[in-house]
């Protein structure tokens, strides 16, 4: 089916057509100011200010979070009927400098960017909520939705707790969001029941003993070697305690000890990340990594203190949410616009939300046709092919009006 035609749904609704060509040309200029204005988790200010006006141009009613940054806004009212549908969106930015040349909207923020595709993220639920709103406006909108523009989705343990807390789910019966992939081609996207993505927590170790002179390792607590051994049988022993299949990794980003080459130091420090594909595993973690670290740090007369940050579960479709899903991408693009995605090590707090509801999130295609180079999120050169803005307006419009006939 192509973007320019309508499917009958039940109910004698109809899917909307092509976007209109003054609404696509403002969501691509909306996602590049965003751009060009990234803002850090909780700091938001600009881009919730500039979402809320525009919303309330559309005679909307969004409010704030508690939080201070972030919106939740519906359209429609609740009627005590059956739960809304939540459209989510993640607006914050990364703490690293946008390496783009030649492009008119890179940076403005020395050391931010939306390296991650939040600003495509957010255009996208904007551009779905106005479409949905001037449905509802001409009574064509079955049931209230719900938009979800949440802050801090980079910062551990994300910013969806505070969305939560602030009420984003009350009333709410499913949420599906959409995250950029510059592994798939725009005009597409990637679906996968079950696991989507991986946990994500913060791991900080500080190991400490008498050191001294390394002529001597005998007579001192050798700061270097424990620092070492914990860096490599760590993770071995944490990969044994578990089934294999639960893909749980320790994996280590930092590690700093020492200012001489010939003192053995007083102080170590370790700091990396755990991830598990498997959420019954990762509910484990923690004293799984405790105890192989305590083990360890012990066998070489060393002092452990840790920092175990609990992150983000995994991301965890619901079949029956990610059919939705499938349906509307189908009904809008066909088929052929789908394709299967695996499960990846990357965290995402969206997860927190299906901790209450069901939800799914769908892959979107950013990656320009044709583009042969193998790209990633959380590089200072990623950009998005913006005809995927258009494409997740259709897939979210069209699954809110196909979720309202179910």
């Amino acid at each position: 089916m192509s973007r320019e035609s309508e499917a009958d749904l039940p109910g004698e609704a109809a899917l909307p057509g092509a976007l209109p060509d003054a609404l696509r040309t403002e969501l691509v200029a909306f996602r590049r100011d965003m751009h060009m204005h990234p803002e850090l988790g909780n700091q938001e200010f600009r881009t919730t200010a500039a979402i809320k006006a525009r919303l309330e141009k559309a005679g909307l009613a969004p409010r704030v979070l508690e939080t201070g940054t972030g919106l939740l806004c519906d359209i429609g009212d609740w009627d005590g009927g059956r739960p809304m549908l939540a459209l989510r969106a993640d607006i914050d930015a990364l703490p690293i400098p946008d390496m783009k040349v030649d492009c008119s909207y890179r940076s403005t923020v020395p050391d931010r960017a939306h390296a991650c595709g939040h600003d495509v993220h957010t255009s996208v639920v904007l551009g779905a909520g106005l479409v949905l709103a001037e449905l509802h406006r001409k009574g064509r909108l079955p049931r209230p939705v719900r938009l979800i523009f949440q802050p801090a989705e980079e910062v551990l343990p994300g910013g969806a707790p505070d969305a939560i807390e602030s009420g984003a789910l009350e009333n709410v019966g499913r949420i599906i969001g959409v995250h950029c992939d510059p592994r798939v081609e725009a005009g597409r996207i990637g679906l996968r029941n079950g696991p989507l993505t991986s946990a994500c927590d913060r791991l900080e170790v500080a190991l400490d003993g008498p050191g001294g002179h390394t002529a001597r390792p005998h007579l001192t607590t050798d700061l270097v070697t424990a620092a070492a051994r914990v860096a490599t049988d760590v993770p071995a022993l944490v990969a044994r305690r578990v089934d294999a299949r639960s893909g749980l990794a320790v994996t280590w980003g930092r590690i700093e000890s020492g200012h001489a080459c010939n003192v053995i130091p007083q102080h170590a420090e370790l700091s990396g990340t755990v991830r598990c594909l498997d959420i019954e595993a990762w509910r484990q973690a923690p004293d799984l990594v405790h105890a192989a670290i305590d083990e360890v740090a012990t066998l070489h007369r060393a002092k452990s203190q840790i920092n175990y940050v609990r992150g983000v579960p995994p991301v965890v479709n619901d079949p029956v949410v990610t059919e939705l899903l499938r349906d509307a991408m189908t009904a809008r693009r066909g088929a052929q616009s789908i394709e299967d995605t695996d499960q990846s090590l990357g965290g995402e707090d969206f997860s927190w939300y299906l901790e209450h509801v069901p939800g799914a999130m769908a892959r979107l295609g950013v990656r320009r046709p044709g583009d042969r180079l193998v790209r990633d999120l959380h590089q200072g050169d990623f950009d998005a092919d913006e005809h995927a803005i258009t494409v997740g307006v259709e897939l979210f419009t069209a699954a809110a009006l196909l979720d309202a006939g179910r």
